[in-house]
This record gives structure tokens, sequence and C-alpha cells, in this order.
């Protein structure tokens, strides 16, 4: 194969009918990624048809001798050359026979029924599902790193830290503009339909611009708030050295739906600035107005359109100096097409 080795089982050796595969990019951090499969496997519901892909991505750290030990359901394909998260990812989703797939990340701790809320959402949103994700504690600090993301106030993808009051009740799970793709459940049929992560992305910003995708096609991104799991954050080598230029790409493609996603947000900002003495009249009724779109008792006037823009356009403007301007039309780069299953 062109862009690395599959060294799993042949197909008449696989299960005919799987409900789970576990895609798991690996790039170095060898003891990280014992210690998560080891998790992964601890943590399977009883029963479960499923398979579980290592893709490594050119590690060097001995990860490779110990991958060559595994035995099914483990499958292992190795990259030629480190291509980054996105390409892996897409790798391992094309060998992927089950309904759903599972994105991991080799650095995560599994607990126990971390899996089954993620998949009791994605069935039942039916075919409206996403991407669902879950939240995640950083396992230094044991403080919350992930209970979804949203679009800040600069029109910047953040993680979301709070939990609503009612996250413990059973079955709990709420609406997000996009997940984390260290731990995310996906059906396979829309993986294929978007064409997976897009690989012009390095190492950040393709699971949110998947999500943005998935939206855009009318799905449902979520977070299933009952499930749990710890994260050692950005393990991985070079994990967040092009989070500004990923960003810029990704507010290219973006920009209209960044603008439209943080303007609540950027009301409450603009709220949060206003100073303790009186305001003019004309301020007072754009301050009443940015009020009443924050807390979503009348549609956004557009000065709060213009708001959000402007705040975008201020990073735009900074990302234009740091890389320059972009090469073409700002929403004009084809997407992703389908990716078809690869046989076996």
């Amino acid at each position: 194969m062109s862009d690395g080795t599959d060294l799993s089982p042949p197909a008449s050796r696989l299960a005919p009918s799987l409900s789970v595969s576990f895609v798991i990019p690996l790039y170095n951090c060898l003891a990280l990624t014992q210690a998560m499969l080891a998790s992964l496997q601890a943590t399977l519901p009883p029963g479960l048809a499923h398979e579980i892909i290592l893709v490594d991505d050119g590690s060097t750290d001995g990860t490779r001798a110990w991958l060559a030990t595994l035995a099914p359901p483990i499958r292992v394909v190795l990259q030629e050359r480190n291509l980054g998260y996105a390409a892996a990812n897409n790798r391992g989703a094309s060998l992927a026979r089950g309904e759903f797939l599972a994105l991991l990340n080799n650095d995560l701790v599994l607990t126990t029924r971390w899996l089954e809320p993620l998949l009791a959402v994605q069935r039942q949103l039916g075919a409206r599902a996403g991407l669902v994700g879950n939240v995640q504690r950083e396992i230094r600090t044991g403080a919350i790193d992930h209970a979804g993301i949203f679009i800040n106030a600069r029109g910047k993808p953040e993680h979301e830290r709070d939990l609503p009051w009612w996250s413990w009740l059973p079955g709990a799970w709420r609406r997000s503009d996009a997940v984390t793709g260290a731990c995310v459940v996906v059906r396979r049929s829309l993986w294929n339909e978007l064409g997976g992560f897009d690989e012009r992305f390095v190492n950040g910003c393709e699971d949110v611009d998947f999500c943005l995708r998935a939206a855009a096609a009318g799905r449902v991104n979520a977070v299933a708030l009952s499930s749990r799991v710890g994260h050692h954050i950005s393990a991985s080598p070079g994990r967040k050295a092009r989070n500004e230029e990923n960003t810029y790409r990704l507010a290219l493609r973006w920009r209209d739906t960044l603008v439209r996603l943080g303007l609540r947000c950027w009301c409450r900002h603009y709220l949060e600035k206003l100073g303790p003495g009186p305001l003019a009249p004309a301020e007072q009724a754009r301050a009443w107005r940015i009020f009443c779109y924050a807390y979503h008792l009348q549609p956004p006037s557009p000065d709060v359109v213009a708001g959000m823009a402007a705040a975008l356009d201020l990073e735009m403007t900074r990302w234009q100096g740091m890389f320059g301007p972009p090469s073409g039309p700002a929403r004009s780069a084809p997407l992703p097409g389908p990716r078809p299953a690869a046989a076996g």
C-alpha cells in the first residue's frame, strides 16, 4: 500500500458483523499507549462485537516492536512516515468495518461505562446524529478539560469546562457546536459521506471542521454527559505546534458560521466589559439589544452581528500578519469527498 502497511488479519478471519471499530492513532508515547489499550480492553461492554485498529504514524520509541506482539481483534497499520493526526485517523477509518467508529487518542485513561452513553446518544438521535463526545478530565489535576467545544467571543473554538446541574441524570446529554476528536463516536456511514478529516489541518481543528460539516449537513453534535474519561492532555510531540495556523484555516473556511456561533458569547463578553457608570442613550439602547439577544429574548440585531464579525476580523488580520493572506478565495477550497471503505 502506498501510504502504509496493514498488518491486520485477512478479512476471512474477522467477524462478519461488527458494532464498533476503535481507531487509535499512535505517535511515540509507548507507555501511555499500553496503559490506554489496557483501560480500553478492561472497560469494553461484555459481548461487544468490535475491532481495535492501531495506526502507528511513524513512531521511533519502540512502539513498532511492541505492536508486532499484538494479536486479533487488534489490527495494526504502519504508516511509512509521520503524516499527522488527520491522516492516521483517515487511514484507520478506511479499514474499519463497524457500524460506529470510536476515535480515541492514545493518551486516554478509559473508565467503566464510558462507551455505553456515547452509543446511547447516537442511537437516540438516530439519523440526526453527528459526532458524540464526552466529558474529559485532565489526569494531572482532575479538572474538566472538555465538556464540548463552543465558539468564543473572538470566533475561535474553545473547550467548554462547565457542566450543567443536570449532568448527572441518567442518559443526560447536550448539544455542542463541536466536540474533540480525542474521544468521539460517529457512524461510519456519516464519516464516509463527509469524507473523514481534512488532512490540510495538521494536528488541530480537523475535528472542529468535521463537526461543522456534520452540522451543515443537518446533524446534531452532542456531549454524553455521563461518559467520563481521563486524558493526558496533548502528550504527543508537536501537538500544539500549528494551533494558530490551523485556526486560521478554519476561519477562512467557516468565517460566517463562526460569527453566527459566537454571537451569544460575544454579547456576554461585551456586557461583562461595561463599566459601572451611566451610559449614553445610544449606548444604553445598544446594550439593551445585546442583553436581549444574549438571554434569548429577541433575535440578533445588525450591530450585534457586526460586533462579533469585527472581533473575528481582528483575529483574521493578526493571522494574515503571521501567515500571509489566503492564496485563494476564502471559502472556495474544496471539501473532502466521500472515502470508499477499503476491502477487508
